[in-house]
């Protein structure tokens, strides 16, 4: 019974996660006082190890532990009572102990017992001299001992173990590496993050098998990363599905980068998941006391992005790859302002035009953004960011109001005038878009075959089936649609066959490359009209640039055109000015004619 007794004892010291680890200031300031109220040189919190008592705070003493073998600390957590020792010289127990050897002759120590009974150690003072102590005085002692155990379940409660994976958490993370940089300023070290699964892995991993299957995945990484480290180092889990530790002191990095990926291939061969989940491995070099906790651990989550190339990839803290990284985040953050603002998003228009009679026959609408700050911003940068977030339904509400404004306007004036816009592949997932367009268009009274859909390719095929029950839904709208981008993505000819467009755009890196020099290029292009043609869609080409271009388009058949030899995109006023300027060249031409 007692040995069980001392096992379990054991593993409610092993589950609170306090040996071995960085001193800690919240401690410390503890056994200072303790040494103050007796005007003793020494103090300290000592844990009752299997075979030693580690101090997880000390004063005046300069070594970290001493054997469990006649260490008064220990019979304090065995009989979870206060102990006095007057006089070691004179104690048949303790006379010849350690301590006593090494000069100690007093020692009164206090019980850190948890909530449920099992005794830690000790809060202690010793002396140099023998002494008596009062009943206050041992009053005071357990008071402290009790401000201890308080912390130690503080920690433990409010988020500094992880109840699933038993590791240290963030905050625990950021606490340690304050009280290492003060304890070892100027130490070199390597920040280490393991990232276990993309999210949509863990989604999936989640759907499939279900959530206890994720938490067996972390608690089976999270003890073969202990493994590895060994109990004198400290792992933590700082992310859903994300692991980190420190390296040893002053490592060479090279040396240490190959140790990390000989570790973790051991570790990713026997996984058990490992044919289902992705890893991808960040280290961030610092020196303590020089880089903040929060900037150290966000640099190796930010490396441990990059090393996402492949599976089990390793990489080290680009700074510019990381300032890349915050500023896709602060444009996520700051769009959402953006589409509550009334001065940072518009729309401008770029026209396109009927190769064979030169007349404009619609115009696309594309987003662009001023920031506050930033200036413009490239719809090429905040467009992908935002089209993969919650943003995306917002964002083409935005366009598809602004756009449908702007065509009734030119309604309104007597245009005739078409207008496109885009979609995402995000926006296939939101059942009522198509409502949502067929009301924009009977509230300002437009006509549905004024409108094109474009979406791309690639943005189809992302979830096909959905797509295609999606644009079908919309041409019963009667609204036209187009498949932008064409040639780029990945459909089948049976795919495309399947589609209810009415043109393709054929993207515009084919166009820059008609006049190359190389048939081929040519060649391609002209395929790709025949067989959009075949395939009954109408063929726009994107980019065009040249009057060379243009005509060798118009004779492939390619029925209209869109591109800087035409116009760049305008704002809605110089948009009315370009047409104007256009009705007024093609009537001049027809008098001269």
């Amino acid at each position: 019974m007692q040995k069980y007794q001392e096992e379990a004892r054991l593993a409610a010291l092993c589950q609170l996660k306090l040996l071995d680890t960085p001193a800690s200031e919240s401690f410390d300031r503890i056994t200072r006082m303790a040494s103050q109220i007796f005007n003793l040189p020494i103090a300290a919190v000592s844990l009752t190890d299997r075979d030693r008592q580690w101090f997880k705070s000390r004063v005046g003493i300069d070594h970290c532990s001493i054997p469990r073998e006649k260490a008064p600390c220990a019979q304090v957590a065995e009989t979870t009572e206060p102990l006095v020792i007057e006089d070691f010289a004179i104690s048949p127990c303790y006379a010849d102990s350690l301590l006593a050897r090494a000069g100690t002759r007093f020692y009164a120590g206090a019980p850190l017992v948890t909530s449920d009974g099992y005794g830690l150690g000790s809060l202690c003072v010793l002396g140099t001299e023998p002494r008596q102590v009062t009943q206050s005085e041992i009053a005071a002692l357990t008071d402290l001992a009790a401000m201890v155990m308080a912390q130690i379940e503080l920690q433990h409660a409010f988020g500094r173990i992880d109840p699933v994976s038993g590791l240290a958490t963030q905050t625990q993370f950021r606490d340690d590496l304050l009280d290492l940089a003060r304890d070892h300023p100027s130490e070199r070290r390597f920040a280490v993050v393991v990232d276990l699964a993309r999210d949509d892995e863990l989604s999936q991993f989640r759907q499939a098998m279900g959530g206890a299957r994720v938490d067996d995945m972390i608690r089976e990484a999270s003890l073969a990363l202990q493994t590895a480290l060994q109990p004198a180092r400290t792992a933590y889990q700082v992310g859903a599905a994300q692991l980190a530790f420190l390296s040893p002191p002053n490592v060479e990095q090279d040396a240490y980068l190959s140790l990390l990926r000989s570790t973790f291939g051991a570790i990713r061969a026997v996984s058990s998941v490992r044919f289902v989940t992705s890893v991808a491995i960040g280290v961030r070099p610092f020196t303590l006391g020089d880089v903040s906790a929060d900037d150290v651990l966000r640099g190796a989550c930010s490396a441990a992005q990059d090393a996402r190339r492949e599976d089990g990839a390793i990489a080290v803290f680009s700074a510019a790859n990381d300032m890349a990284h915050r500023r896709r985040y602060r444009l996520l953050q700051d769009f959402g302002a953006a589409l509550e603002a009334d001065d940072q998003l518009r729309l401008v228009y770029q026209p396109r035009l009927d190769l064979a009679t030169g007349r404009c026959t619609s115009v696309e609408a594309l987003l662009r953004w001023r920031h506050p700050n930033l200036g413009d911003v490239s719809p090429g940068e905040f467009i992908p960011i935002v089209e993969r977030t919650s943003l995306a339904r917002a964002t083409t509400q935005w366009v598809l109001d602004a756009a449908l404004d702007e065509l009734a306007e030119w309604q309104r004036s007597g245009s005739s005038l078409n207008l496109s816009i885009n979609i995402s592949a995000t926006n296939f997932g939101e059942a009522d878009l198509v409502e949502r367009i067929q009301l924009g268009l009977l509230q300002r009274r437009l006509r549905p075959e004024r409108l094109e859909i474009e979406l791309t390719e690639s943005a189809i095929m992302d979830q096909p089936d959905r797509a295609l029950v999606m644009l079908h839904q919309l041409a019963e709208t009667g609204v036209c649609l187009a498949i932008d981008d064409f040639g780029t993505g990945q459909s089948s000819l049976a795919y495309l066959q399947r589609l209810p467009a009415h043109v393709v755009k054929i993207d515009q890196a084919f166009v820059r490359s008609l006049l190359s020099g190389d048939s081929s290029d040519a060649v391609l292009v002209e395929t790709m009209v025949d067989l959009a043609h075949k395939l009954g869609f109408r063929v726009v080409a994107e980019g065009i640039e040249t009057q060379q271009a243009a005509a060798l388009l118009a004779r492939m058949g390619c029925e209209e055109g869109q591109g800087y030899l035409f116009s760049r995109p305008l704002e809605s006023a110089a948009l009315v000015a370009w047409l104007a300027e256009q009705d007024a060249a093609s009537a001049a031409s027809i008098k001269a004619a």
